[in-house]
């Protein structure tokens, strides 16, 4: 009797810090099993839970990774960078906004945290600031392909922005 009345109390802690959790964001299901887990929670009741949380539509990695990566995107981070941190969420597969976007979207975003930053003058033989830049951007996120076009923008003209 006392396993019965356990097992109903760790269900009902599980779902209600699940619930809270989600009303505070989103977030993936690997996300919220770790945070359950951490509670000291039996597997078999946090699976139970999050199977349910999804049929309901409360949990949906798809629309965490759209909002997530959207959110990443708005604060200057670059391709490279969303996906892994996805991948670290347990989501293996790019959210839609992330496809849609081509390398020129890309490189305007680089282009433009890189004038936020450090403005955009002319690196030319400046190897040090240029390297310096260069690894901010690809710390960021941003592909080589994309670091390299936007240290040759000396004006945003030149790309036609």
């Amino acid at each position: 009797m006392a396993k019965q009345e356990n097992s109903d109390e760790q269900e009902y802690k599980a779902r209600s810090v699940a619930l809270r959790l989600l009303a505070r964001r989103e977030h993936s299901r690997q996300e919220l099993a770790l945070k359950l887990r951490q509670r000291k929670l039996e597997a078999s009741i946090i699976s139970l839970v999050l199977d349910d949380y999804e049929s309901e539509g409360w949990l949906d990695d798809n629309r965490f990774a759209d909002v997530y990566s959207r959110q990443r995107i708005d604060l200057g981070y670059g391709p490279l960078k969303v996906l892994a941190e996805l991948q670290q969420r347990g989501i293996h597969q790019a959210p839609a906004c992330v496809d849609e976007l081509a390398d020129a979207d890309w490189i305007r975003n680089a282009l433009l945290l890189r004038e936020k930053r450090f403005g955009l003058s002319d690196l030319g033989d400046d190897w040090g600031e240029r390297l310096r830049q260069a690894r901010f951007l690809t710390r960021r996120g941003f592909t080589a392909s994309q670091v390299e076009r936007v240290l040759e923008v000396s004006d945003a003209a030149d790309l036609g922005f």
